[in-house]
């Protein structure tokens, strides 16, 4: 006779519910007939019926449910932090099964680290084992002097091995003492940029892992080593790096011989993209009519005649070949 199965709360995950998850990501899909002993599965989204065949469910990664279902426990009053830390203990054992596609399948290493101890240890043991370059967002007008003094240390030992860092804020925090102090201590190839926004936290190291938060309070965060993940999350550095303003006036990257401006240069990059006028515009958050004169300044600067001509004399000018 079959166990009856009874009603739960998210941190409070059955057995079979525990089992049928595991097996439906190890395997990318399970039966609705094997996830019947577990009806929970389906409540708490973490199984979702196959768009191709309602008799198959797909498993929600558990990178992505976890935080979830953390914030449904966050948003009830006066829940025991407990709780919290109970559910993060269930789901660490399918950190390594996310994402699988059938059998055999090489699963993302997507790890869920709950806890700023085991934040901080992710993060210092990427920070050690770094030697090309640290990517950081930091978000928020200031950093506390406690925190930065904190972080020195670890900050200065990744620019003494040769590492590059590289860092956006925003712009409120071109005002901060403190920030800028730090950056007057640090010994190395470093430069911050700012902008009005910014991205939540990020942290990309040598482009193999990126750190993110996934809760509001960053008590719990996501340590990628996906490939396709990393590098999305570089790239959309990077770009955003392109438009951002350098902190101090001696790092700022200086007009070329022709007098071609830091904004044209990222016109420039995006031309050579083969970009439309609209879309530049949107990637550079201003309106067409701006953007326009802004080509039109540069095609005048470069003697171009023509949309086809002036992406040969942008190549021709080695105006993209500023190392970043």
């Amino acid at each position: 006779m079959a166990t009856k199965h009874l009603s739960h709360t998210a941190e409070e995950l059955c057995e079979a519910g525990l089992s049928v998850y595991a097996r439906a990501l190890r395997e990318g899909r399970i039966h609705n007939s094997a996830a019947a002993p577990a009806p929970c599965l389906v409540d708490l989204g973490l199984l979702q019926p196959s768009r191709d065949d309602l008799q198959w469910l797909h498993p929600t990664a558990s990178a992505l449910a976890l935080p979830r279902l953390l914030r449904s426990i966050e948003s009830r009053a006066r829940t025991p932090r407990r709780r919290e830390l109970r559910l993060s203990a269930a789901f660490e054992p399918f950190a390594s099964l996310d994402l699988r596609i059938g059998p055999g399948a090489d699963a993302p290493s997507i790890t869920v680290l709950d806890g700023l101890a085991r934040i901080n240890t992710a993060i210092d043991r990427a920070m050690n084992e770094a030697t090309e370059e640290f990517l950081a967002v930091q978000p928020g007008g200031t950093r506390p002097p406690e925190t930065l003094a904190e972080v020195f240390p670890r900050d200065q030992a990744i620019l003494s091995r040769g590492c590059r860092m590289r860092t956006l804020y925003q712009h409120t925090t071109r005002h901060s003492l403190p920030v800028l102090a730090y950056y007057e201590q640090l010994d190395g190839d470093t430069e911050a940029r700012t902008l009005d926004e910014v991205t939540e936290r990020l942290f990309v190291f040598d482009r193999t892992v990126a750190f993110i938060p996934a809760s509001k309070d960053r008590s719990v965060a996501l340590e990628l080593r996906h490939p396709a993940l990393v590098e999305y999350f570089a790239t959309t550095f990077w770009r955003l790096w392109r438009l951002a303003t350098p902190m101090w006036p001696q790092t700022a990257p200086q007009p070329s011989e022709g007098g071609i401006t830091t904004r044209q240069r990222a016109i420039a990059g995006l031309l050579v993209e083969g970009l439309t006028d609209a879309e530049i515009a949107d990637r550079l958050g201003m309106n067409i009519r701006t953007a326009r004169v802004h080509i039109a300044k540069l095609a005048a600067t470069l003697g171009s005649n023509s949309r086809a001509q002036l992406g040969f004399l942008i190549a021709r000018a080695g105006i993209l070949d500023r190392a970043l």
